[in-house]
């Protein structure tokens, strides 16, 4: 900080106390900058100053400042004419009033400026301030004049030091008049919840991670064409269709949001990895197995069952043959024990009289 040159000197008024402080920038630019050139040979454009009464070019030190009326005339204003204006603010950022952050339009942030504590002197007070807006949760509303004209701006604590933001004037903000649709349109709860979860998807980010990749595009641009190579050629943008269902729009690019966080990937590696521990190619084989073997079962059961059907067809058969042989043989037995006992058949018609 203490290497940065600092483009106002004052103090802060806080009530009775004052407070030496140095104005330097918060922020930098890093944009690349052109220089303009004679297409034709790559001379270099330069512009002069030149006064047209005399048709000739003058120097800084020549040119002062004026005021064109309505008429066109020029009134010149000397910068001890500046002077006399009754600005107490000429060296000193007022504080004012002591608010809310939130209370603070973001609409009217401009630069930012870190200020400096002014010597030794001034480290106590330059700490007694920064210790009580830190404690009270309040930022400070402060005038001041940098560059010939009264500026808004807010202080508030960044770490250990005092930044500052310039603000516009409430009457420099313009008012959202014909900015928003003029239709009536109605947004329905399964909308919402699709941009919700958009939303969700999206989720949060790390500023410092972002980074100005048009910047980046740029430098590579300038090198190849420094070492004589042919730019890098970018990709041809996808054209965006005229979006005609909501709905659809918004279920893709929650898609779109989970495939770019690999989301999407980590589903299909689970998937993946369920599909090798099932072994499936495997299983198939085995069922054919399975199935071969039932078949082969049940062929087994088929010859064992024919086999044993036959058996016991041979042995029914065996059976009723000898059985049938056995019911001969007795009936020959007794036909030839009949015709023996035919004389005693008067025995047995007196049994039947009895």
């Amino acid at each position: 900080m203490l290497n940065v040159r600092s483009i106002w000197n004052g103090a802060i008024s806080f009530g009775l106390v004052s407070i030496p402080i140095k104005l330097v920038n918060a922020t930098e630019s890093h944009s690349i900058s052109f220089r303009q050139i004679h297409v034709e040979d790559g001379g270099r454009i330069r512009y002069r100053k030149v006064c047209e009464l005399e048709e000739k070019e003058v120097s800084g030190a020549e040119i002062g400042k004026a005021y064109e009326d309505a008429d066109g005339s020029m009134i010149p204003i000397t910068d001890e004419d500046l002077s006399h204006l009754p600005l107490p603010t000429a060296r000193t950022i007022e504080i004012v009033a002591f608010v809310p952050a939130d209370r603070i339009d973001p609409l009217q942030m401009d630069a930012a400026y870190y200020l400096a504590a002014g010597g030794a002197p001034a480290a106590k007070p330059y700490t007694l301030l920064r210790e009580a807006l830190k404690r009270s949760n309040k930022v400070a509303v402060a005038k001041f004049a940098l560059r010939g004209k009264e500026r808004l701006g807010m202080l508030r604590v960044v770490g250990d030091a005092i930044a500052m933001h310039g603000l516009l004037w409430p009457d420099e903000v313009r008012a959202p008049e014909g900015v928003a649709p003029d239709t009536n349109v109605t947004v329905n709860d399964k909308e919402l919840d699709l941009a919700d979860a958009l939303m969700d998807t999206l989720g949060e980010i790390d500023i410092e991670e972002l980074h100005d990749e048009y910047r980046e595009a740029l430098e590579e641009v300038v090198a190849a064409k420094a070492a004589g190579e042919a730019p890098p050629q970018s990709p041809e943008p996808a054209r965006g269709g005229k979006v005609l269902d909501l709905m659809a729009a918004l279920e893709k690019s929650v898609k779109a949001a989970k495939e770019s966080r690999g989301e999407e990937a980590a589903e299909e590696d689970g998937s993946q990895e369920d599909a090798e521990v099932t072994h499936l190619p495997a299983r198939k084989r085995t069922a054919k197995k399975t199935a071969a073997k039932k078949s082969t079962g049940k062929k087994t059961a088929a010859k064992k069952t024919t086999a044993s059907s036959s058996s016991s067809a041979k042995k029914t058969a065996s059976k009723s043959s000898q059985s049938t042989k056995k019911t001969a043989a007795k009936k020959s037995t007794a036909k030839k024990t009949t015709t023996k006992q035919q004389p005693a058949k008067k025995p047995a018609s007196r049994k039947r009289s009895a």
